[in-house]
């Protein structure tokens, strides 16, 4: 069982007033510090055109990142794959892993808010067509020969041999089989325990009757670990802001000015965000992440998402630290 440290997504929240440069450099010490803390991957997100500043560009932080580390992998969770031209993208992500040399995973989505779509010029009924000739041409171009449709060949080649492993993050039915057909990997998105055995038998099934190649189960999801039995009211405010962004990005398009503050957290909401969490003393958290490793199996990677926009930076290291310390011994 591996353990990731994520997700960075360098938004500046309402009550910040660091610039973006410090948020960027805040990432890549973040990406040192879960390194040194043991973890064994460090994850990035991505959004685009976002009025908290959501990090749109993962492929050159991921770059930074490779470039500050030795050790620790490089995960992207995820890079909207609509949004990329396939060739460029496969350049890029090559250029990642040498630099990192061979500690690349590539994270694919397919995107879900509209007005992204249409910012970029793409109709998003065909993002499904165009997510699945990406992968193709990604591998392709991390092959031996020539592009098939353009007769070039893509230079230079990934450290790790056929290149860096494809996730795909997913949630729907459709998407998850998607990942057990044509990825290396699966990243679920803060299910529930019921949610997450129901997507790792859809994976299952199709495994079953594609390749048997090795396959990489792995999710994310909240994360707090406090020794004083306060979890929750440590990191409420911060998660019900988080996850309420995403929520406003819906009507966030072209908003300028001061950013919105979150509405008030209702009881249902809170109910919600608790139970898709991982929280509690590093007794409680090792216990809830059990529950989780005893579905996915063996070859499982826990992403805890440590990163909190808005939180004192001392609190969020000190769960992050919390974490390494006395919840992935336990595992080990």
């Amino acid at each position: 069982m591996r353990f990731g440290y994520g997700l960075i997504t360098c938004q500046r929240h309402p009550d910040d007033a660091r610039s973006d440069v410090d948020l960027y450099r805040e990432a890549l010490d973040l990406a040192e510090e879960a390194e040194a803390w043991g973890f064994d991957s460090v994850w990035t997100s991505e959004h685009h055109f976002q009025d908290d500043a959501y990090m749109p560009s993962v492929l050159p932080l991921s770059a930074a990142i490779a470039a500050r580390t030795t050790r620790i992998h490089i995960g992207v969770g995820v890079a909207l794959a609509p949004f990329y031209d396939p060739i460029r993208l496969a350049e890029d992500a090559a250029t990642v892993d040498l630099i990192s040399e061979g500690r690349f995973i590539l994270g694919l989505g397919l995107g879900w808010l509209d007005w992204e779509f249409e910012a970029f010029g793409q109709a998003r009924r065909d993002r499904v067509p165009r997510t699945e000739s990406l992968i193709s041409v990604c591998r392709e171009a991390w092959g031996n020969g020539l592009l098939e449709q353009t007769g070039v060949q893509v230079t230079p080649k990934p450290a790790q041999a056929g290149g860096p492993p494809i996730w795909i993050g997913a949630t729907a039915e459709p998407a998850v089989r998607r990942a057990g057909k044509l990825a290396d990997g699966f990243m679920a998105s803060e299910p529930t325990l019921t949610a997450f055995a129901e997507q790792v038998g859809w994976i299952h099934e199709e495994r079953s009757v594609s390749e048997s190649s090795p396959f990489g189960m792995s999710g994310y999801w909240p994360v707090f670990v406090s020794e004083d039995g306060n979890a929750w009211e440590s990191v409420r405010p911060y998660l019900h802001y988080m996850e309420w962004k995403y929520e406003d990005s819906e009507q966030s398009r072209g908003r300028l000015g001061p950013l919105p503050a979150a509405p008030a957290l209702d009881p249902e909401t809170e109910v919600a965000l608790r139970s898709a969490s991982v929280l509690g003393t590093p007794e409680e958290v090792v216990g809830q992440i059990r529950g989780l490793a005893d579905i996915a199996g063996n070859d499982f990677t826990f992403v805890g998402r440590f990163y909190y926009p808005g939180m004192d930076r001392d609190i969020m290291r000190e769960s992050a630290r919390l974490f390494a310390e006395e919840v992935i011994p336990a595992f080990r």
